[in-house]
């Protein structure tokens, strides 16, 4: 299981991030390495309550049918729909964009659950601490799935 208060699964996701590269070839979607560092690190930023986002209409909608299925130990699936204030379009610097969100799980971590449970998220509205943790931990592994490492 992926969490990001877990000090063992943040370490090997990290050491995963290692691998990657600017070149790294994606397995689906449309994004650069570059491009997925800054769209993990903006979601982890929700987390932080850094970059508050509104509860969308269709999360309220869908949101409990399939939150079981997300915070569930099963992989995200494939090219699953993202937010569009989450859409990466423009080029990034991959270097910066790392060390971004290197920072960002760091402050994330140093932050807590009890900090994470005051965020809500776009789709899913209020998460547990644990459950955030949870949740940026699956994300984060759907992405680096998405580049093979």
């Amino acid at each position: 299981m992926h969490d990001l208060f877990d000090a063992a699964s943040r370490r090997e996701m990290l050491d995963r991030f290692d691998r990657l590269t600017a070149d790294t070839p994606r397995q689906w979607g449309t994004m650069t390495a570059a491009q997925m560092l800054a769209h993990c690190a903006n979601a982890l930023e929700v987390a932080t309550g850094d970059q508050p986002r509104k509860r969308l209409f269709i999360g309220r909608l869908l949101g409990p049918l399939v939150r079981g299925k997300y915070l569930g130990d099963a992989p995200f699936p494939r090219s699953s729909p993202t937010d569009p204030g989450f859409l990466i379009r423009d080029d990034r610097d991959f270097a910066a964009e790392r060390s971004r969100l290197q920072s960002v799980i760091a402050r994330f971590v140093e932050l807590g659950p009890d900090h994470a449970a005051a965020s809500v998220h776009s789709f899913f509205g209020p998460l547990t601490g644990p459950e955030w943790g949870r949740m940026m931990g699956k994300h984060l592994d759907h992405h680096l799935r998405q580049f093979g490492v």
